[in-house]
């Protein structure tokens, strides 16, 4: 589906922002912010270029811009693009853009600036997409932590703090990704697997292409993802670790599920010989790739145009 095409409910829409049905519907009435279209049921559905426009005013209100100011830049921008003949959603990042909001949001981290480092989200996905957001801004900025805490810069609270809050902001965005008609994904974290970001990650990616996703986060044991394949018939099935051997003391297991469900593995310890031992999907480089990969693997409609 094309990102311009108009999908969403109001309230999935709110789930995708963060805002209220009843403030999105006030912008609606008040500014013309967002610009519904009917479906054949007479549904009002939203497109990705109204989120785009509510995550453009949100990220200039934590500038200090009141919301009638926001709004007016946001409109401003789409007539300017509309006048350059440059549809909505094709509007070129500013270069260098993803690597500036990495050093914001690694700097907001290291801080422990919650405020600071919700607008940095807030604004890499607005101005640049899933996709880049995750793989020019999150995942870099949890490596420059990660790298940070190895070599005495950045202590464990820090460190946890960071995976702790952007666990949480993404798991905002993650609210209503199982609605849909889209082709279903099952995630997990191999038992005894705590962390769950790249998870995250690869579930938003996957929903950008028109998937519902079912999340059952860390420590997840294969007896019960059997049962949500038993249950789902879902389309595919993911499993994250960061070590190999959470994969391989549950190989006669995992090659019984991988036969029954596409299959992939994901995390650090997904490494190719371990793959290829299980009879699993080729690991990804990173969530975004798995998403387009392994998404068009299990479900060829699903590649995002």
């Amino acid at each position: 589906m094309p990102d311009s095409a108009p999908h969403w409910r109001i309230g999935q829409l709110s789930s995708r922002v963060g805002v209220s049905p009843e403030l999105l519907r006030a912008w609606e009435q008040r500014y013309g912010l967002i610009r519904p279209a009917r479906s054949s049921g007479g549904f009002r559905l939203y497109s990705s270029a109204d989120e785009a426009r509510v995550r453009r005013v949100l990220a200039l209100k934590e500038t200090g811009l009141a919301t009638a100011e926001a709004v007016d830049v946001a409109l401003a921008e789409d007539i300017a693009s509309a006048a350059a003949g440059i549809p909505e959603q094709s509007v070129a990042p500013t270069p260098g853009a993803g690597d500036e909001m990495r050093r914001r949001l690694t700097s907001a981290l290291e801080r422990f600036d919650e405020a600071a480092m919700q607008a940095t989200v807030d604004r890499a996905f607005a101005a640049i997409g899933v996709d880049a957001a995750v793989q020019a801004v999150v995942l870099p900025a949890l490596r420059d932590i990660g790298e940070g805490w190895e070599q005495g810069r950045v202590d464990v609270a820090q460190e946890h703090y960071a995976t702790n809050v952007l666990q949480a902001r993404l798991m905002t965005l993650a609210r209503g990704w199982g609605e849909g008609r889209g082709p279903r994904a099952v995630l997990a974290c191999a038992p005894g697997e705590l962390h769950v970001l790249g998870l995250l990650c690869l579930g938003l990616a996957l929903r950008e292409r028109g998937w519902r996703v079912v999340f059952l986060g860390a420590d997840s044991p294969i007896a019960a993802i059997e049962r949500m394949v038993d249950e789902l018939a879902p389309s595919l099935v993911v499993l994250s670790a960061v070590l190999p051997e959470r994969f391989l003391v549950h190989e006669e297991e995992l090659r019984a599920l991988a036969a029954r469900t596409m299959l992939g593995l994901g995390g650090a310890g997904a490494t190719q010989p371990v793959a290829a031992r299980l009879g699993v999907l080729a690991p990804q480089p990173d969530p975004v790739a798995a998403a387009e990969e392994w998404g068009r693997s299990a479900h060829p409609a699903s590649r995002r145009p």
